[in-house]
C-alpha cells in the first residue's frame, strides 16, 4: 500500500488495523559515469514498494535527498546538513505516530544516512512514542553480495549497478562501465589510499576515486540484480513481519537496574 495513492478514508481503515510503516530513504548524488544520481533513492523506493505490495503494510513517499556532502565535488550532488536531515526525518516519523503508527522501518539505500537514522530511532524510542529501525539493503544479504562479485565496492560498484540494471536499466550507461572501473578503485580491499596506519585520512569520495566509484562495475548483470532484489526484499518482508509481531512495550527502553 502506497500512502500517496490512497484516499484519507482508505488510510483511516489501515490505521485502524495496522501500526507499521515503511519509509524509503536514499540520496541524490553522483554514482559515477554509469549510474544516475537517483540510484540510492530508486533502490530504496523499489524495495519498500515491493515489501509493501507483498505484505500490505504502508509505504510512505520517498526521502530523496540525504547526507551526501562527501560527494559534493561531483556535479549535481545534492545534500542537506546532518542536523537538518535528522530533524526532518524525526518530524516525519512523529507525523506518522499522530496517525497511529508506532513502529517504522527506515528502508535505507545510502550509507551516509545510517548513523543519522539510528539517532532518530533512538530519539523516538527514548520518548516511547515509536520504535524506528534503520535497514540497509546490502547489509541484509552480505553473503550473497560476496558470492556474486569478486570486486565489490561500497559506492557505485557492481551491487548497486546490478540492482539498477534490474530496477530501471534505461537509466544505466552500460558503455561507461569500463571507465567507471578504470578511473575508480577496482580492488577496494587492497587499496592503501583508503587508510593510513589504521586511520581514515580521507573525508570526500574524490580523495580516493577519480570516477567517484569503487569496485568493478563490469561484473554487474541483470540476472545478478534480480537475485539481489529478491533476496533483499525477502529480508525486508521478514523484518517488517517480525517487527509487527513484537509487543510494543518489549520494544521500548528497559528500566534502570
Amino acid at each position: 500500500m502506497y500512502l500517496g495513492d490512497r484516499t484519507w478514508p482508505e488510510l483511516g481503515e489501515y490505521f485502524a488495523e495496522e501500526s507499521l510503516a515503511l519509509v524509503p530513504l536514499g540520496s541524490t548524488e553522483q554514482h559515477g559515469p554509469h549510474l544516475p544520481e537517483s540510484t540510492d533513492h530508486r533502490i530504496a523506493q523499489a524495495l519498500a514498494r515491493e515489501a509493501a505490495e507483498r505484505t500490505g503494510y504502508l509505504c510512505t513517499p520517498t526521502i530523496n535527498v540525504g547526507v551526501s556532502s562527501h560527494h559534493r565535488q561531483f556535479n549535481g550532488t545534492m545534500w542537506v546538513e546532518p542536523g537538518v536531515f535528522r530533524d526532518y526525518v524525526e518530524s516525519l516519523t512523529r507525523n506518522l505516530t499522530y496517525h497511529g503508527v508506532d513502529r517504522v522501518v527506515f528502508v535505507n539505500a545510502h550509507g551516509g544516512n545510517v548513523q543519522h537514522l539510528r539517532e532518530v530511532g533512538r530519539r523516538v524510542r527514548d520518548d516511547e512514542v515509536a520504535y524506528a529501525v534503520e535497514w540497509m539493503w546490502d547489509e541484509s544479504i552480505p553473503d550473497l553480495v560476496d558470492d556474486l562479485f569478486e570486486h565489490n565496492g561500497p559506492h557505485g560498484g557492481p551491487k548497486e549497478t546490478a540492482m539498477m540494471l534490474h530496477i530501471d536499466d534505461d537509466l544505466v550507461r552500460e558503455d561507461q562501465f569500463e571507465r567507471a572501473r578504470d578511473e575508480g578503485v577496482r580492488d577496494v580491499e587492497h587499496f592503501e589510499g583508503l587508510r593510513k596506519h589504521g586511520a581514515r585520512t580521507f573525508y570526500d569520495a574524490i580523495d580516493n576515486t577519480e570516477s567517484g566509484v569503487l569496485g568493478d562495475q563490469t561484473d554487474a548483470t541483470r540476472e545478478k540484480g534480480e537475485q539481489l532484489f529478491e533476496a533483499a526484499s525477502d529480508q525486508l518482508v521478514k523484518l517488517a513481519e517480525w517487527l509487527d509481531d513484537q509487543p510494543f512495550e518489549e520494544l521500548m527502553p528497559r528500566d534502570h537496574v
